[in-house]
This record gives structure tokens, sequence and C-alpha cells, in this order.
């Protein structure tokens, strides 16, 4: 775009635009309050701008109380929640959703809608209006129902019912099934949670761990992670890993592989030997298919890591000077990728004392349409410029840079270990 194109962006009167819409808009703030309305909207509503600025959106069109099945209201508002609440746009089904007569209280007008409700996002992510727009459809309901022989009784009229009250079913079938999904994620989350370590200190070191889920009902509970004492000096174990799937069946598979690589972990010869146990494991679990692990045994007395990596993203090491080494050269395909067992690699890294090891999942690094090199660079500035934090503060500062404002679309894990 040349310097002239950009000036004549720049000189676009956006508010004039808005009242121009052809379309019927509205701008509502978070509490659903009218932020602004263009020319049509008015013109439909039948309202002046003062009755509807300023005045929250069901102060201005209340349901009709001499309807008992009314549910304008309702419906109305779970999008415009839904919207809040996920940031991403929401279409409802037909609505009957009737109007008073401004110049006649108490007078109702029985009108049907198709509408649509849009956010507006901030700098932060977050939503900071919403866009609600209107098309009306009373006059094709109308129009449709008075043609053809027979008047109201006709069978256009009959379809037309028939279509209307299909569309309600189906939002309110809807409506159920994202309570349904609601409930699965909040009893997933309990169970994961019950499931996954509660405890930070192994030996006498300490560990920041973190776990945040998807936005959404999809795409959670699929991560987790552990830590074990380990027999034979100054060791403990780290992993981390990741189910494909999401809701009560990942955060089952979840807890049987995490508990299985704890238990393989603790006898051992290293972490290789331990994938390899979780892999035979993985080949008779339903759902295990193409999970990932990575698991480090940490040895303070030698200072070393030792690693191995079934398909998962390599652990990150933080040196006392800022340098951060991906511990990348032991990895090998996820869990019960191969239909005959091989065993896998393992590698071992040196560390100084106060060196910081990073063991976390893709959620952390990952995005859609994005290389996952970049993710991982980006995962390496912040370590690099967070270094010297604690390891709580650590993991803090970590997640909120690199998850995007709004909640991502995976589940993460992340365990911090000062060296």
């Amino acid at each position: 775009m040349n310097d002239t194109a950009i000036d004549r962006v720049a000189a676009i009167d956006y508010a004039a635009v808005f009242q121009s819409l052809p379309g019927v808009v509205a701008l509502l703030t978070p509490d659903l309050v009218y932020a602004d309305v263009n020319e049509e909207y008015l013109r439909v509503a039948g309202r002046r701008r003062e009755q509807m600025v300023g005045r929250h959106l069901f102060e201005v069109f209340p349901d009709n109380p001499n309807d008992p099945g009314a549910s304008g209201v309702r419906n109305l508002e779970a999008s415009l929640r839904r919207v809040l609440a996920t940031g991403e746009r929401d279409a409802m089904a037909l609505q009957r959703y009737d109007v008073q007569d401004p110049e006649r209280p108490g007078e109702w007008d029985e009108r049907y809608w198709s509408p649509v409700n849009a956010p507006v996002l901030g700098p932060d992510g977050s939503v900071v209006l919403v866009v609600h727009r209107v098309e009306e459809v009373t006059e094709l309901i109308r129009a449709r129902g008075a043609r053809g022989a027979g008047g109201p009784g006709s069978r256009t009229r009959v379809l037309e019912a028939e279509l209307y009250t299909r569309a309600r079913e189906l939002q309110e079938v809807n409506e159920r099934l994202r309570q349904s999904h609601a409930r699965e994620r909040q009893v997933a989350l309990a169970l994961q949670e019950a499931m996954l370590p509660a405890r930070r200190q192994v030996g006498h070191h300490h560990a920041a761990v973190r776990y945040r889920p998807a936005v959404g009902s999809l795409n959670v509970c699929g991560d987790w992670y552990d830590l074990v004492d380990l027999v034979g000096g100054d060791r403990i174990g780290v992993s981390v890993g990741d189910v494909v799937g999401h809701g009560l069946e990942a955060a089952g598979v979840m807890g049987q592989l995490r508990s299985a690589l704890s238990a393989a972990s603790r006898v051992a010869e290293g972490p290789a030997e331990a994938l390899n146990v979780l892999g035979r494991y993985a080949h008779v679990v339903d759902g295990a298919e193409s999970a990932t692990a990575v698991t480090t045994f940490i040895d303070f007395d030698r200072h070393t890591i030792t690693y191995s990596s079934a398909g998962h993203p390599p652990p990150a090491l933080v040196h006392p000077g800022g340098r951060v080494e991906f511990l990348d050269r032991a990895t090998d395909p996820p869990l019960d990728a191969r239909p005959s067992p091989v065993p896998r690699p393992q590698e071992c890294a040196a560390y100084d004392h106060g060196a910081t090891l990073v063991l976390y999942t893709d959620g952390l690094v990952e995005r859609r349409q994005e290389d996952i090199d970049t993710g991982l660079q980006r995962l390496a500035e912040a370590l690099a410029r967070h270094r010297d934090a604690d390891p709580e503060a650590l993991a803090d500062s970590v997640l909120l840079e690199l998850l995007p404002p709004g909640g991502a679309t995976d589940d993460t894990a992340l365990v911090v270990v000062r060296l």
C-alpha cells in the first residue's frame, strides 16, 4: 500500500460509515448497554437515539408480558454472554421477539428477527464491545403465511409455523449441548486436578508447576506433569506429557499414562528405559495412540540432566548466563507410533549451579498458522529475560507472556526447576 492509499484510509470517518451501513446494527457494552446504534437500527426499532443510547438493551426491549412463552430476552442474552465469554461470533436461530409500540404503550407487535452477534476485541484481547446485527424477517413470515388459499390455516402458514418451531427447538438443543459440554469440562478438570501431583517439593528441591486449561469445552484435560524421587543419590525425575483428545476420556488416559511413567521412572536405569516401558503400556490403553511425553532424570550430585522424548517439544535448559539450550538430541516418535517397540534414544546435558530446567506442553508454544520454531524462540526469549526470577515468578511470567490474552485453544502444562 502506497503513502497516498494509507492517507486515504487514515482519513476515513468510521463513525459516518457506521451510521450509513445498510444493515441494522448496534454496538453494546459488556454490560449490554447501547453504546451506539446506526440510522437503520433506529428506523426499524421505531425509536429515537436518546431513547436507546446509554440504556440497557432489555430495558428498551423487554419480553412481551402478554406472551407466557416469550423467550426473546433469554435467548438473546445467552448469545451475547457467549460472545463475551468466548470472544467468538454467535449466529442465532430465527427468533420471535415482540416489540412494544413506542407511541402506544401496552400494545405489542409480533416481530421476527435473524440476529448475529460478534465481538470487538481490545488491545489485550478482551471483548470491549459487541456488534449486534439483526435482520427483520417479519414481513417475509407474514407474506409467506398469507400466500395460498385458506389464509392462516393454509399449508404455507402451517409450514412456516413448523419452521419457526423447529428453529426454536434447535436453539434449545444447542443450549443443552453447551451446558452438557460445560459440565463435562468441570468434571474432567476436577478429575485431572485430583490426579496431578499437588506437591511441589521433591526431596529438598523446589519446582513450580502450572496447568492452564484451554478456552472453551474442547481441547482440555490431555496434558500432565509428574515429579518423582529417584533412588541412588540426589536425583529426581521430571516429566510432562500430552494425550490426544479432550474431556473425560483424555483425563482418564492421562491419569493412566502419568501413573505408569511415574512407576517406571522409579525402577528404570534411565529415562529412555522408562519411556520404553510406557510405550508398551500405551499399546494396550485405548486413547493413548499418538500421546507424547518427555522425561528427564536430574542428578544434582553430578550436575547432569539425562533425557529422552517421545515426540514431545524439547525441554529448555536456561544457563546462568542467559543462554537457552533446547534438549532435542534424543527425540523419537510418539508413544505407540511404531507397530513393534524399538529402544528409544537418550542423551545427557551438563549444567552449572543456578541453571533452570523448564518442561512444558505444546499449548505454550504452538499457534495456528505459525512455525513451531517461532514459538520456541518466543519461549527462549522469555526465559532469558526472566532467568533471575524464582521458579514461581518465572512460571507466571512465561505464561503471561506466551499465552494469548483471551486464553489458548489448547491446554498447557509447565514445570520449572531451579538446578
